[in-house]
């Protein structure tokens, strides 16, 4: 489905069709956040996800004026708390050369308008401390930093063991 939002930006949700244009994006990303080493999403897995019926991976690929400018990736939560569904945006990407043209601002004026219609009662993330730029952008938008939580990840090895264990 594609949708245009005015100004030549377009975002058309991500098929297994789109899963080669997604993932050189998700590549550029991981250079741009020298976070080469753990990026381990082959473009075949990026299509088996987006082709399957009960897919976690939802992504919209963003163009201005027919030309890939970027992406937005999410998936649904859900708040105990809240007692809603929500979304967490896990990569806003816009490439170099398309920056500074309100393309940010209108993908997650979008992402607003997805939660909105579905009814989710928030959309949360992560921005890495060193991204000046992006923590700009978003608290510009009206987001504010949870200080209050920490972000934890247990993976390889010591999930490996505590399943084990």
């Amino acid at each position: 489905m594609r949708t245009k939002t005015g100004h030549g930006i377009d975002f058309t949700e991500a098929g297994p069709e789109q899963a080669g244009p997604l993932h050189r994006l998700i590549s550029e990303l991981a250079i741009y956040e020298d976070m080469r080493s753990v990026h381990l999403c082959t473009e075949e897995c990026l299509r088996k996800e987006l082709s399957s019926e009960d897919r976690t991976l939802r992504a919209y690929l963003i163009t201005l004026d027919g030309e890939i400018a970027g992406m937005v990736t999410w998936f649904e939560t859900f708040s105990t708390f809240a007692g809603a569904r929500g979304m967490y945006l896990e990569d806003l990407y816009i490439r170099e050369e398309f920056r500074q043209r309100g393309i940010g601002t209108e993908a997650m004026r979008y992402l607003a308008r997805v939660a909105e219609g579905r009814n989710y009662a928030r959309i949360e993330w992560t921005s890495l401390l060193w991204n000046n730029i992006a923590t700009e952008f978003y608290e510009s938008l009206g987001a504010s930093p949870n200080d209050s939580w920490t972000t934890y990840r247990l993976d390889g090895e010591w999930l490996q063991r505590l399943a084990s264990g």
